[in-house]
């Protein structure tokens, strides 16, 4: 069992540095299953993953979104954790590489890049998940920089992170003018942990505090103002790469259903035998080629300097979408043994069902896919 089909990677889509990258990535993740076999603490096994990922060199933040797409679809078809670690550092990275300035990048992306120090992304409030432009964290102009007062969820890595990138409003106009970015220490007196989450797939998650949490001005990135463009960048890009990570679940519960219908003795045959069986592992093989078709076009798109964000909402709605299916389809063919607490079918489908949520619910992203729509037929 592998993460990749070959004959995808031989598509045009690729480069032969891509198809060096598949190979280099199954190899690490051969020789590094230690890091996250022992399912010990969430938070340590994410930990050791990022070191481990940054001293390998898999954190560069020159790397194309082609191949962000092949590290996830490869870490989440390993394990969740070490997709989770890997998709989060790269996340939160992003908008510092993209909108930080020379000293901005120079004082803390080394550190990230090595995994040595670990980033995290604030969005999302209680009451501003899917509607960024609701978001209420105040960060009030003093004559040194910023006080930020409010309140962040479900933040990926919160409690962990040493640098957060945080979107709060500065009031420059109403509703999406009026957001910034800003990036704030761990450490800053008056940023807490206020909640450690616990859900279905254990991992670092937890609501932030900010009371009276001071920040130079320099703190800002970007620009004021200027937070809602630099989310949606983030968002926009990153889709894609939940895709990726989708189908490397989906991949992974597609091989174990595989290797049970053909190894399972029932009635006169196997499993395998019986025609409704190899209906759902057929379909199971169509929808595995047509997300790896559209995470790959909605990457080729980006690297190529073309419109990809239509594309980009696509590839994350078939893919988890279908991820869901196929993992709900590997389970009923294992039956009851798919149940077992720990066992492969159970942890991914518990573990696939965040990613119809993050970075754009499958709601949001058809509202997106149906505004291209609009846009194109206006053109």
């Amino acid at each position: 069992m592998r993460a990749f089909d070959d004959g995808i990677l031989a598509l045009p889509f690729y480069e032969p540095e891509h198809r060096e990258l598949a190979q280099r990535l199954t190899n690490w993740c051969d020789e590094h299953s230690e890091l996250w076999n022992a399912r010990t603490d969430p938070e340590k096994t994410e930990l050791n993953v990022i070191r481990a990922l940054g001293e390998d060199g898999w954190l560069s933040p020159e790397a194309d979104f082609r191949s962000l797409c092949l590290v996830r679809e490869a870490l989440a078809y390993a394990d969740d954790l070490a997709d989770y670690a890997f998709s989060i550092q790269a996340l939160a990275s992003i908008p510092l590489l993209r909108h930080g300035s020379p000293s901005q990048k120079e004082r803390h992306l080394p550190a990230l890049t090595r995994g040595e120090r670990v980033v995290a992304f604030a969005l999302s409030e209680e009451q501003a998940g899917s509607d960024v432009a609701a978001i209420a964290l105040r960060a009030d102009q003093t004559p040194g920089g910023y006080v930020l007062n409010g309140r962040k969820a479900w933040v990926a890595n919160g409690g962990i992170a040493d640098l957060y990138c945080v979107v709060a409003r500065t009031g420059e106009g109403p509703g999406a003018l009026g957001l910034t970015a800003f990036l704030v220490p761990a450490t800053t007196p008056g940023l807490h942990v206020r909640e450690k989450i616990a859900v279905i797939a254990p991992r670092a998650l937890a609501h932030l505090a900010f009371d009276n949490c001071e920040v130079p001005s320099d703190s800002v990135l970007g620009r004021p103002g200027h937070g809602f463009v630099i989310a949606m960048d983030v968002l926009d890009r990153f889709r894609m790469t939940v895709g990726a990570a989708a189908l490397g679940f989906a991949r992974r519960a597609a091989d174990a259903a595989l290797s049970r219908s053909a190894d399972r003795p029932i009635y006169d045959g196997r499993l395998i035998d019986l025609p409704t069986i190899r209906a759902t592992l057929a379909d199971t093989e169509v929808k595995l080629n047509a997300a790896a078709l559209l995470v790959a076009r909605a990457a080729w798109e980006l690297d190529n300097g073309r419109r990809f964000a239509r594309h980009s909402s696509i590839a994350k709605l078939y893919a988890t979408e279908s991820a869901q299916e196929i993992i709900d389809a590997a389970l009923q063919i294992f039956g009851a043994a798919g149940l077992v607490s720990d066992s492969v079918t159970e942890r991914l489908y518990r573990q696939i069902r965040s990613l119809r949520i993050y970075e754009g619910t499958s709601e949001i992203q058809r509202a997106v896919i149906a505004q291209s729509l609009d846009l194109r037929r206006a053109e």
